[in-house]
């Protein structure tokens, strides 16, 4: 009796991690790494240097993100937000994503 391909279960896990505590290839890390077009150009994008802003009149990085990404400020830190906990992301930007990772932790502990 032959099965499927769409049917062969995944192999077991290897013990000691995910490629049996061998060293991880360059490749395999590469891989792992990558990120989207689109979550590239949003970490790029705010790696820029922006001038601060106020609640009163908001400053050019709103209008940018609308131009430059075509999407609302909004929606644009929701995404940001989830790429900080991507190593993707930490391995392009590694000083801005662990200084944002630790803006968003200062916010979190002052919200308790």
């Amino acid at each position: 009796m032959s099965t499927s391909p769409d049917t062969v279960p995944p192999p077991p896990a290897a013990p000691g991690g995910a490629n049996g505590g061998r060293p991880e290839t360059e490749g395999a890390r590469t891989a792992r790494l990558a990120l989207g077009e689109r979550d590239a150009a949003l970490l790029d994008f705010e790696y820029r240097y922006w001038p601060r802003s106020t609640a009163v009149a908001p400053g050019p990085k709103e209008a940018a993100i609308r131009a430059d990404l075509g999407i609302s400020p909004t929606r644009y830190y929701q995404l940001l937000n989830g790429l900080l906990d991507s190593e993707a992301a930490l391995a392009r930007h590694p000083v801005m994503v662990n200084r944002l990772r630790a803006v968003r932790e200062s916010k979190r502990i002052a919200r308790q």
